[in-house]
């Protein structure tokens, strides 16, 4: 009976101890790694990962939703600055980032005007010239063939009917000729045609325009319907720079006003243009709107596809300002991260406007004297997705 006292004892003991160490954890505390952020523990240990020491982080009791907590190993490894909110001059120049794209309006396209199939191409690339009257493609078409043997027949009933019949032949001729000239022959095709009196059974169609390929829907041996497109061409003697313009930046963009374009690739050469176009229509994924600006390209040296940069005059005017890297952006709209506590960081939504060399105004959603994260906002965007499995963004209204 002693012996099992003492068991019972023992036992007892040692279920306290446990009991009085399971105690000891903290809900209120996780651990995680400073090197690997997505590590996080519930109790003191070393990274699976790089064998690093854990670092405790308390919570935070009553946590607002869009709120989070770091380390100081954290803050300092995220490089996460920040900075007073204060009032400050912005405008005199807005800069866009452009691409340099064809004038849609000297584009032509060049479509089979009956039904055949595509025998030759002699351009083949996009990107090719095509000077005016230039061989494009040659065709075998049944119905063109049969049109060729009509108008040589006219042209034999003439001269040896001309005097014994009232068939006005020179009608019938005429008829003949203008059914070919619709179809794209040339005056020089007929007046060959007229020459050696054989209907070739393939013809060959020239360029009315001059310009470069942009697009070549058909291949040798395709067959091509009435209508269908064959080729488009772009004249370069003048180029649209289109740029993307925040909707918040509308307001500040002057139709009228006289617009600058950079081109990077030439050492920073600017050409005078003028704005053509501003899309009524927003996309809403990303609220940015098209700006469009015409530009001459003399000698043809500018070439569709390069970076451009837009500049437009604006007015100045002081405004609250942030460097453009604070702001984060995606379609549903813009937010900053505000420090709150010694540690704590919230995001909120911001309206922005003007945006010039790496400053960016801020219209709405702060206040002078507020603390803002400068450097490193996308670090803290991603360790609260990470952390809390949403998007900060979605806690807004919009």
């Amino acid at each position: 009976m002693r012996y099992l006292i003492i068991i019972f004892c023992t036992i007892f003991f040692f279920s306290a101890c446990r009991n009085k160490n399971e105690q000891k954890i903290d809900p209120d505390t996780y651990y995680t790694c400073s090197m690997d952020p997505q590590v996080i523990e519930y109790k003191p240990g070393k990274c699976p990962i790089c064998k690093m020491d854990l670092t405790p982080v308390r919570k935070k009791n009553g946590e607002k939703k869009d709120e989070i907590q770091l380390s100081e190993q954290q803050i300092q490894l995220g490089n996460i600055r920040t900075d007073t909110l204060g009032a400050g001059s912005i405008g005199n120049q807005l800069v866009l980032t452009a691409t340099l794209n064809f004038d849609q309006s000297k584009t032509n396209g060049i479509s089979s005007r009956l039904m055949g199939r595509i025998e030759k191409l002699y351009f083949k690339n996009e990107g090719d010239y095509v000077p005016k009257g230039a061989a494009l493609y040659t065709l075998y078409s049944e119905d063109l063939n049969n049109a060729k043997q009509e108008y040589l027949l006219a042209l034999e009933r003439k001269q040896v009917f001309a005097n014994e019949t009232a068939i006005d032949f020179d009608q019938l001729l005429q008829s003949a000729r203008h059914k070919l000239l619709l179809w794209g022959l040339t005056e020089g095709q007929l007046r060959d045609l007229e020459k050696s009196k054989n209907a070739e059974p393939l013809t060959t169609f020239h360029s009315n325009v001059s310009g470069y390929i942009t697009s070549l829907e058909v291949s040798e041996g395709d067959y091509v319907m009435e209508g269908g497109s064959i080729v488009t061409l772009a004249e370069l003697s003048t180029l649209w720079a289109e740029a993307q313009v925040y909707t918040s930046q509308l307001s500040d963009i002057d139709r009228h006003s006289a617009a600058r374009v950079q081109i990077p690739d030439m050492e920073g050469k600017e050409i005078r243009g003028k704005i053509e176009f501003i899309n009524p229509e927003i996309n809403p994924d990303t609220r940015i709107n098209l700006i469009r600006v015409t530009i001459p390209n003399s000698g043809n040296q500018l070439k569709p596809g390069m970076p451009a940069y837009v500049k437009l005059k604006t007015q100045e005017r002081n405004a609250l300002t942030l460097p453009i890297d604070a702001v984060i952006r995606d379609g549903k709209g813009a937010t900053v991260w505000v420090k709150t506590g010694q540690h704590s960081f919230t995001s909120k939504m911001v309206e922005t406007g003007l945006e010039v060399n790496d400053r960016i105004e801020i219209k709405s959603g702060l206040q002078k004297g507020d603390i803002v994260v400068v450097s490193g906002a996308y670090l803290l965007h991603s360790e609260y997705v990470f952390k809390k499995g949403v998007n900060p963004m979605e806690g807004h209204n919009h």
